[in-house]
């Protein structure tokens, strides 16, 4: 099972390290091409691959990390690394963005610009077959790694990018309509950033050390009741430490007879495997308190 996993990891890091060369080659030849042509959408495209291509490097380099023991002064690990990096990556999408709606507004509004839709349209029809390679290559890994799940998302987003810029080439080349351009580049901007908005918002969260969202903490506590022996649950506290990582921590009270009867490291497990099973809490930590003690903490909480 062991071997299958690591079969699987060394897997999805090559599709990831593809998927990445891909795109960083797209981001280079865009650049160049909205600089000849004048096109304002193959620069937002660029734009929104270049965070792309930050979120690819962050997948990658968080299932190199993610391997690295726990030190001493690094207690969990160094996954926390992605969420930082995701931070910066969320950023970078919300000044892409602006940047690029206010240039569209501005062309649109008082400033002509030319386009050469020629050398656009060969250059977003690259970029999609591109895109689509890399969307293809993504496809083929393990659908529950979260890592390879995110970065399919960003290849899928600029395939809609691409597809804008060659719409807007095919319009210019028919009719002439050179604001269809700018009109793209605004779409591309709007595709940004509810991306952008949402990533902030999990990153945020993280840092936050609020609940995750997929975890109910009441249901949670409810459980743990339930089991033999427990009498009441406080300082009830579930966080991540990165995306899919959650940490579970509750003061226990249980009956006298827990202890008397030695029963202590049967519960420990128990309510262990229940987090594990039921939550997909993997790391959970219980402190076990007789009825009465709580009487004496300073500060209890829900």
């Amino acid at each position: 099972m062991g071997h299958d996993h690591a079969q699987h990891a060394t897997g999805n890091r090559a599709r990831l390290a593809i998927a990445l060369a891909i795109t960083l080659t797209v981001l280079v030849v865009e650049l160049v091409g909205a600089a000849v042509s004048g096109s304002l959408a193959l620069l937002g495209d660029a734009g929104h691959m270049s965070s792309d291509a930050i979120g690819l490097a962050v997948a990658l380099a968080a299932s190199l990390v993610a391997a690295r023991p726990a030190t001493d002064r690094h207690t969990f690990g160094f996954q926390r690394m992605e969420v930082l990096a995701a931070l910066v990556n969320g950023l970078i999408l919300v000044v892409v963005a602006a940047v690029v709606a206010v240039e569209a507004i501005g062309r649109l509004t008082t400033r002509a610009a030319h386009v050469d839709a020629g050398p656009m349209l060969v250059i977003a029809a690259v970029g999609l077959a591109a895109n689509v390679v890399a969307f293809l290559v993504l496809r083929g890994g393990d659908r529950h790694a979260l890592n390879l799940r995110g970065a399919l998302l960003e290849v899928f987003g600029d395939m809609l990018g691409s597809i804008a810029a060659i719409v807007a080439a095919v319009v210019i080349l028919a009719t002439g309509f050179v604001p269809a351009d700018a009109i793209a580049s605004l779409v591309i901007a709007a595709l940004i950033v509810p991306r952008a908005v949402l990533l902030l918002r999990d990153v945020v969260r993280v840092l936050t050390e609020s609940a995750p969202r997929d975890r109910d903490v009441a249901q949670i506590r409810d459980h743990i009741r339930e089991a033999p022996g427990v009498v009441a649950v406080h300082d009830v506290h579930i966080w991540n430490i990165t995306s899919g990582a959650p940490v579970f921590t509750a003061h226990v009270v249980v009956e006298p007879e827990v202890f008397s009867r030695g029963e202590t490291h049967a519960l420990l497990d128990a309510l262990g495997g229940c987090l594990a099973q039921h939550f997909d809490v993997a790391h959970s930590t219980f402190q076990l308190e007789p009825a009465g003690h709580t009487e004496h903490e300073e500060h209890a909480h829900r």
